[in-house]
Order: C-alpha cells, then structure tokens, then sequence
C-alpha cells in the first residue's frame, strides 16, 4: 500500500535523475517515489518544474497548506482520468432532485453508524454516552423522513450535536474542555485537533476522487459551488468520527498529547 509523505520543515524539493529528494539545512532527505501516492505540504518550500513534471510522470498528488493548517490548493497530474461522460451523469445525479436527496442520505447514514461505533466503544468501557446514543437513535429515524437535503442537513446537524455532547464525559481532561464545535480559527485545543484532522481527511479524500473520472466539484449533501471542491466533504463525513476523532480521544487517553 502507497503511503503519504507529510513535510512540515522548510526546504528545497529537488530531482536528481529518476529519484527526488528534499534539502533542507541538515541535508538530503530521499523520498520513496514508487512507495507514494502524495505530498503534503505545510512548510514553506521551494520546487521547479523539473519536479512537477516528474510528479506527473509518477502520478503523485502534491498538496499545500498555509500557516494556519488550512487547506490551499493541489497540483495533480489529471488529464488521464478526464472524463465528460461521468461529469455529466455527476451533474445529471445533482440536478435531479429525489437522486441527490438518495445521495446526499446514504452520506448521512454512513456518518451517523460511525457516530454510533465510536459512542458504542467507549459506552463498553465505562464512558457514560447512553444519552447520546439515545438522541442519535431517535433522530436517525428522520433521516430517511427528510423531504429535500435542507432538512437533511438540518437533521445532520442535529445528529452531530448529539454526538458532540459526549466528547467531554469521552475526554474526561479538565484542561482539555470542549465547549461545542467552532471554527475559522478554532477557539480551544479540542477544536484545533479537529479542524487539523478534518484538514487531513478532506484532502486523503480529495486524493482518492482524483484517482477516480469523479469530479470533486459536484457533491451532493454539501452545496455545490463556484468557490471549492465539495465531493470530498461528503465523502470525509462517513470517516471523520473514524479517523478524527477516535484518534483525538485515544492520543489524549494516553496522554501523547498535553496542554
């Protein structure tokens, strides 16, 4: 399985013949092309077109980040996977009412069961969840109700609320409180691993839909719109209580991570 390269130094990327390498002050660092998939950038770096046209010629995704940890864009080398076909049956699928509600469900509905696993685990180790297990039950049963993808979402959030309102009795962590989920910038430490994880996700996802004819511009639970991708919003939803925030809870269960 091809891994991901994440480089939070500053640095020159450079090829040398058919390998390339990172430079930075302490000296060269090789990176494994054939064993990659993507590069994730989020130091200030330097690089040519040497580099980006080798990273064509592999098919390695190469992502940036700015300072604060916010996606800001990709190079990717796609023109072997266009495909107007699919984007039109995408668009078809988005303009077509009762699919995009189908659609825009089963991406609720996948979320949700993972909201569930993860409450379900630590309600079997002691964790005093059952309230929220309780309230997500109940509002899963509106989901298949929900007549257009407003009151979709509106369930969603709803859903999700309920899921937040365990984190704290999860955590158990007086200097690590969550107070309900904020953004852009968050406002305390909970929120901040979030917002990094979710980051992480939304651009594993994106790096899997460029490896597919899909479009990430055409989603369907989240608005399409003239300023972002948003397929892989959709997607990253279903794996967020996995990949997030299990991860968040056992680091802080473990104290790997500290105020």
């Amino acid at each position: 399985m091809k891994k991901s390269i994440y480089v939070f130094n500053e640095g020159k990327f450079k090829r040398k013949d058919n390998t390339l390498y990172f430079e930075t002050e302490q000296g060269k660092r090789y990176i494994p092309v054939e064993d990659i998939n993507e590069i994730h950038v989020y130091g200030e770096v330097d690089l040519n077109k040497r580099f980006l046209e080798f990273l064509t010629q592999k098919e390695i995704i190469l992502h940036f980040y700015n300072n604060y940890g916010y996606y800001s864009g990709t190079y990717y080398p796609r023109e072997h996977l266009n495909s107007g076909y699919m984007t039109l049956r995408q668009a078809e699928h988005y303009l077509d009412e009762q699919r995009r509600l189908m659609l825009a469900k089963l991406f609720v509905q996948g979320a949700s069961a993972n909201m569930l696993e993860v409450l379900k685990y630590y309600h079997n180790r002691g964790k005093n969840v059952a309230l929220a297990l309780q309230s997500i039950g109940n509002l899963i049963d509106r989901i298949d109700e929900s007549a257009s993808v407003e009151v979709l979402m509106a369930v969603e959030g709803n859903i999700r609320d309920a899921y937040y309102s365990a984190f704290n009795t999860i955590i158990d962590k007086g200097d690590f409180l969550f107070e309900g989920r904020n953004r852009r910038p968050p406002r305390d430490r909970i929120n901040a691993l979030i917002s990094f994880g979710n980051t992480m996700t939304y651009t594993a996802c994106l790096s899997e839909i460029y490896r597919t004819h899909l479009d990430p511009r055409i989603s369907y639970l989240h608005t399409t719109n003239f300023r972002r991708f948003s397929l892989n919003l959709d997607i990253a939803e279903i794996f967020k209580p996995l990949l997030v925030d299990r991860i968040i809870f056992y680091l802080l269960a473990r104290n790997m991570l500290r105020s």
